[in-house]
């Protein structure tokens, strides 16, 4: 697919809607962000516990257009300034995902420059690259979201392979359910991390799944019901169980976290003995979790390892780590027009679609 030559502005817009953030950002080619707009659709999903891809699907048509518009405005830029269009085609929920490809479809076609395809997950790590003063590659990737506990080895920008991932729930996914065990507010992670400050993390010995497994994998599935089981009891089963109090509520929810974090961290330290690596980079919106980042820190000093934690704001999705957008166009990768999303992951072992 032939393009025209670059306009002397060399800006890319940057779409994301992978799930139940619609957003969009303006990045200059030296990395600066000139706008970074994020539409939460948090309200709209709280009734249910829990994102639904229809309504997704719907606040995602009705916001696209606004939220280009205001990233455009907020970075003093028109449509005819632009260099590329780049958009989250991978992983996430289809229909969220089809509303960003269409957009950028539409734009890319009538302005006449190049489509540039991202995989949101790459996109997370890369976030970690847009704070450092140097380079974070090669490196082990960590991604830790509601959707994804994945790690990888990312021995460039455009070069990811899947180490591993879970096989069941996601860390997210965890705490999202566990904090509709305990009747706490969505979205679940942060609801349950500061419950936590309040408990004590050693009350319960819950299970670490998979802790010792040498594979780079994770299952929180078996975890999340043994909290449901130490809250509620076993079903048939006659054993009292103690009064759900306050104070008892919080010993779960940090003992919970406490699990979690131990395999998280695990794995991590597992993944760089694996590889030979010396750096490692974690995003997503786990990454946002206090106790995972002080304990990687901890494991960082006492391992010996670079440590590169995304900022807080890039962490939950946003359009801001389309950044990553810059490198792809460097090496010409760009996508016509017949270009498709792709929800899923491959399986560990095999190389990430872009």
């Amino acid at each position: 697919m032939k393009h025209p030559p670059m306009t002397l502005s060399r800006t890319i817009l940057a779409i994301e809607s992978s799930c139940d953030e619609t957003a969009a950002a303006v990045i200059r080619e030296d990395g600066t962000v000139l706008s970074s707009v994020v539409a939460s659709q948090a309200s709209l999903h709280e009734k249910f516990g829990g994102v639904v891809p229809e309504v997704a699907s719907r606040a995602h048509l009705e916001r696209i257009l606004p939220v280009i518009d205001e990233a455009l405005k907020s970075a003093g830029q028109t449509l005819s300034e632009l260099s590329a269009i780049a958009v989250m085609t991978e992983p996430g929920l289809v229909g969220s995902l089809l509303v960003g490809l269409t957009a950028a479809k539409s734009l890319a076609w009538s302005l006449g420059i190049p489509l540039i395809p991202l995989n949101h997950i790459q996109a997370h790590i890369y976030a970690c690259e847009m704070q450092s003063t140097t380079t974070i590659f090669p490196c082990v990737g960590f991604v830790v979201s509601g959707g994804h506990s994945n790690l990888y080895d990312c021995q460039s920008a455009t070069s990811f392979q899947l180490l591993g991932s879970t096989i069941d729930d996601a860390a997210g996914e965890a705490f999202d359910k566990v904090a509709r065990i305990l009747d706490l507010p969505y979205p679940g992670g942060p609801s349950v991390s500061k419950l936590a400050e309040q408990g004590d993390p050693a009350a319960i010995p819950f299970p670490r799944p998979l802790l010792h497994d040498k594979r780079l994998a994770f299952s929180f599935s078996g975890l999340k019901t043994a909290v449901m089981y130490e809250a509620f009891g076993v079903p048939g089963s006659h054993k009292s169980v103690p009064e759900l109090t306050e104070q008892r509520r919080a010993d779960i929810a940090a003992s919970f976290q406490e699990a979690v974090v131990d395999v998280l961290v695990k794995k991590c330290e597992l993944s760089l003995k694996q590889t030979g690596y010396k750096t490692l980079c974690v995003g997503g919106g786990v990454a946002c979790n206090n106790r995972l980042r002080d304990r990687l820190q901890q494991s960082s000093t006492k391992h010996h390892y670079r440590l590169e934690l995304a900022p807080g704001d890039l962490c939950t999705d946003n359009a801001a780590m389309g950044a990553i957008a810059w490198k792809y166009h460097s090496a010409g990768l760009f996508a016509d027009l017949d270009l498709d999303v792709t929800p899923g992951l491959v399986r560990a072992g095999g190389k990430s679609t872009v």
